[in-house]
């Protein structure tokens, strides 16, 4: 077996909590919940520390913008994680009780803009309502993902580094998904980053009934930094790219029409989806808390232990069982390590495959590689299914998934329906065996 050995030594986590055309909007399709910025109080001193462009933001009428749904969900979930239990500690401290610090508009609005950013910081009353969500009752959250930051975060950066992107974009997966790889929409949006199946593909990031390489922190990070790079360029500011890895392009562009041409972020913020009115703000109050997360009174919980990592290529087929059961290792850490394999199979018949173990049980693997893969073969991988699974596997590539059958009614496009489960009009002619797009009210499409 060829061994591949990589410099990184990952810091390991990956946790188990909690774009239809080229550019379907990915983190539009996560669940969100509605808060009201109206509802934060001491806002009052605020316009005198904004820009002009977002003064209107100042006044008393009221603003709703949609956050993520992982912020209204338990931390019990993410800590009882199994990276969390084996490689953080546990708080010394009540991060959820909130430290009665007094800072006022003027200091959040020197603080945003002393940050060595690319991106613009405004500060403004929808900026204070989405860093005051993190630093009242998400606080628990706060030091969960800044303690997970410590496993990705290098992994991030270097890809921005490679890219020459602005860093501060790091920040994006902690309002995507918590730092979470192994995240899923309702939509079906996943990983660190909330890839929709069809972008991720257009994007290199393979996804099959076996391999789904959104969950995979670095193939999916070297996606989203293309992406994010390729929406630069379309519209020339890092606002609007980041407007647009939320609601999709399309949709900004349609924003500055409606704006009569105005291409700056607060201007056509009214034009925007409401989730995209809530995103930029949530970035610049992310960047913020985990800039500042001391001044408030939220501490990281910290590492127990990293674990040093390496990869071998895998040339046959091979269950996780099989490894656990002969080198006696825990497969929760293999599926930590191999988040893409979503089945706990290795389909390397098919093809090469990297698989990535800590150093201890990589030794282990290769003194009784033979033995690994002959260890219950047959119940793995009975010869019958072995040929129908890398079949299947291929056939997946193209673009299905879960089968939903949609029923057509009245005034309905094939384009319409594309958008409604974020998929294009070639796939759905593809799955449906159409010539052209002509369809009808009352009969069913398929779905994938």
């Amino acid at each position: 077996m060829q061994r591949t050995i990589t410099a990184l030594t990952m810091f390991v986590v990956f946790a188990t909590t909690s774009m239809a055309n080229i550019f379907m909007p990915d983190s539009m399709a996560t669940d969100r919940d509605i808060i009201n910025a109206d509802s934060i109080e001491n806002t009052s001193a605020v316009t005198a520390e904004i820009p002009d462009s977002t003064a209107s933001f100042a006044s008393n009428d009221t603003i709703d913008f949609d956050v993520p749904n992982y912020m209204l969900q338990e931390i019990d979930s993410m800590l009882n994680s199994w990276q969390a239990r084996n490689l953080l500690k546990s708080l010394d401290y009540d991060s959820t009780q909130c430290i009665d610090i007094k800072i006022t508009d003027t200091l959040y609005a020197e603080r945003l803009q002393s940050m060595p950013t690319i991106v613009k910081m405004p500060y403004n009353r929808v900026v204070r309502s989405c860093i005051d969500s993190y630093t009242t009752k998400n606080r628990s959250l706060v030091a969960y993902m800044l303690g997970m930051s410590e496993f990705y975060m290098p992994i991030i950066e270097e890809e921005i580094d490679k890219a020459g992107i602005p860093h501060e974009l790091k920040y994006l997966p902690i309002i995507e998904s918590a730092l979470n790889p192994k995240a899923v929409s309702r939509a079906n949006a996943k990983g660190l980053w909330q890839f929709m199946f069809s972008t991720a593909k257009i994007y290199g990031l393979k996804s099959n009934n076996y391999i789904d390489e959104r969950f995979d922190p670095i193939k999916s990070t070297k996606a989203a930094v293309r992406y994010l790079a390729d929406l630069y360029k379309l519209f020339g500011k890092w606002e609007l790219a980041i407007a647009a890895y939320n609601c999709g392009p399309g949709n900004v562009k349609k924003a500055i029409v409606r704006s009569d041409g105005k291409t700056d972020f607060w201007d056509i913020y009214y034009y925007l989806p409401r989730e995209t009115r809530g995103y930029l703000p949530m970035f610049i109050a992310a960047n913020y808390i985990m800039t500042y997360h001391k001044e408030h009174g939220i501490f990281p919980m910290k590492p127990k232990t990293t674990i040093s990592t390496d990869t071998v290529v895998v040339s046959k087929n091979l269950h996780f069982k099989q490894i656990a059961e002969v080198c006696d290792a825990e497969i929760e850490e293999i599926r930590a390590l191999n988040p893409q394999y979503i089945k706990d199979i290795i389909p390397g018949e098919n093809e090469p495959y990297v698989l990535r173990l800590s150093n201890n049980l990589i030794t282990d693997f290769l003194a009784k590689e033979d033995s690994i893969y002959k260890h219950k073969e047959q119940e793995f991988f009975p010869r019958v299914s072995i040929a129908e699974m890398l079949k299947q596997a291929k056939a997946n590539d193209d673009g299905r998934g879960t089968l939903k059958r949609h029923k057509i009614k009245s005034g309905e496009t094939l384009g319409s329906i594309a958008r409604k489960y974020r998929v294009t009009v070639k796939q759905i002619m593809k799955w449906n065996g159409m010539k052209n797009t002509n369809i009808r009210a009352g009969k069913y499409l398929n779905i994938y």
